[in-house]
């Protein structure tokens, strides 16, 4: 399992690489339509693809946590965290982009939802091979 989540997850984060790509340079494509076909589409898709990236990078990296107190973090949670916070805030200096408050609060909504299911998945003691 460990291997399939190595390929989901990089599979996700090139995804969302080429989306970025054709978003910051002004470029259409029939997945930004299909988008826009679904009321809140954009935050539905923040949240998802944000939210699944973070649970295929913690299965990834085996459900590592590191401790801040008391508080246990996904390492591939707090991964996604920071690049995610660096994407949306490089938005303010991109033409073709704008800042939204509302894409960076979907994004880690969909990390925080997924990172609870990483605690499942964790107290479950789901295997890797």
């Amino acid at each position: 399992m460990h291997k399939l989540m190595m390929v989901v997850s990089s599979a996700l984060f090139l995804f969302i690489l080429w989306v970025i790509y054709l978003t910051n340079t002004g470029q259409q494509s029939l997945f930004f339509d299909g988008v826009r076909l679904i009321p809140y589409g954009d935050k539905v898709g923040h949240f998802f693809l944000f939210g699944l990236l973070a649970l295929a990078v913690n299965l990834a990296s085996k459900l590592k946590v590191f401790s801040i107190g008391k508080l246990k973090i996904f390492w591939g949670s707090a991964i996604v965290f920071v690049f995610l916070t660096i994407e949306e805030l490089s938005q303010y200096f991109i033409p073709t982009r704008t800042l939204d408050l509302y894409d960076f609060i979907a994004d880690i909504a969909g990390v925080s939802l997924f990172s609870g299911l990483s605690v499942i998945l964790a107290k479950n003691k789901v295997t890797h091979s």
